[in-house]
């Protein structure tokens, strides 16, 4: 096979699979694993800067517990604690937004207890808190992104629990396609399938939640009414998650409608206010969305195209033959059953005819007996 008859034949097949590069899952799963593995990662190493840092200044450790503010004042004194002097406290407040951790920075510089350290050791710990801030700040542009993709790929689930939750849950079901596939039990439960079959080894109590339990519905939940919270909001993020995937027109209206749902079940559960019905709800959006342009269900372009088309010649072969097969498969078995219940009525006549034959035989006999 030549390279242009290669060639040709990718990209014939990519157009059959007609695939659309926006609305692609994958890198939605990539994003969130990178998220995931870069949280743990400026963890790590804000802990091994704020120990480094912590022989000279001490102090600044308890004042800011925030590792990206603590990356970036390090980078701002140089590593040095005698440069945080009066002249930087705009750039001090700017980078803490607080008047009163900047003072409390200032006056522990006066009275700290650090040791002092050399320049090359201040140079490496400098070093280190610039990688650390390019961390932090790569990890934003990669949330940034995760937004974008899960607004074109899964807007409804998104508006439901929000990029972070609704991209873990895409990823531990391995796609949004497998996701639309399960059902609200087992997108409950997702992610802690652990103590689930620990729970059934042990005969004890299954879990009630898995990566939902990140939501803030069910934070926002009391100790009893988690569960039913968490069934509640499974439910609402099925029927999301089966809007994105198989619909043409991606629109976050079903999934924000969705969400105060939730939170009117909430409050339900809360005060006892009633909510509004799901057909209620249903049918205002789509009402919008029909005004908007945008269609929920069948093609109307399909439709209109088959009816302007008329029925095709194959189909109506179809539909005139199988009538015919069928009524002749009915006659048939029409005629079977008749020739079964004749031959039924007949031998019940026959038994009923010779029961009568044997009774005139025996009357016969007694009346002989009775003459002689």
């Amino acid at each position: 096979m030549t390279k242009a008859q290669l060639g040709l034949g990718h990209s014939f097949s990519r157009t059959k699979c007609a695939t659309d590069v926006n609305r692609q899952d994958k890198p939605i799963t990539q994003t969130i694993a990178l998220i995931e593995q870069m949280d743990k990662d400026i963890n790590t190493f804000s802990m091994r800067l704020k120990e480094w840092f912590a022989w000279h200044f001490p102090e600044m450790t308890k004042i800011c517990n925030d590792n990206a503010i603590y990356a970036r004042l390090v980078n701002l004194c140089d590593a040095r604690r005698d440069n945080l002097t009066e002249d930087l406290k705009e750039e001090i407040e700017a980078i803490t937004l607080d008047e009163e951790k900047a003072g409390q920075i200032l006056d522990a510089v006066k009275i700290s207890m650090g040791m002092d350290i050399s320049d090359q050791d201040a140079l490496q710990i400098k070093k280190w808190a610039e990688r650390v801030t390019e961390l932090i700040a790569f990890r934003e542009t990669l949330l940034e992104f995760l937004k974008q993709r899960m607004s074109a790929v899964a807007p409804n689930l998104q508006a439901l629990i929000g990029e972070m939750v609704g991209s873990k849950l895409i990823a531990h079901a391995g796609g949004l396609t497998n996701l639309s596939k399960y059902p609200a039990s087992t997108i409950q439960i997702l992610g802690a399938e652990k103590a689930l079959f620990r729970a059934l080894k042990t005969k004890g109590k299954t879990p009630k939640y898995g990566l939902l339990f990140n939501s803030t519905f069910i934070g926002r939940a009391g100790a009893a009414n988690k569960g039913k919270i968490s069934r509640y909001l499974a439910n609402k993020c099925a029927i999301a998650s089966r809007i994105d995937c198989f619909s043409e027109f991606p629109t976050p209206k079903i999934g924000e409608t969705l969400r105060d749902q939730v939170e009117e079940r909430l409050k339900f559960i809360a005060s006892g206010s009633k909510p509004r019905k799901n057909k209620e709800a249903m049918e205002s959006v789509l009402k919008e969305l029909k005004e908007e342009g945008l269609f929920f269900g069948d093609n109307p372009k399909k439709v209109e195209k088959v009816a302007d088309n008329g029925p095709n010649e194959d189909d109506t072969d179809m539909e005139v033959d199988e009538p015919k097969k069928k009524s002749k498969k009915d006659k048939k078995e029409k005629k079977e059953k008749k020739d079964k219940k004749d031959k039924k009525r007949k031998r019940s006549k026959a038994e009923d005819s010779d029961s009568d034959e044997d009774l005139k035989e025996a009357a016969k006999i007694k009346k002989r007996k009775k003459s002689k």
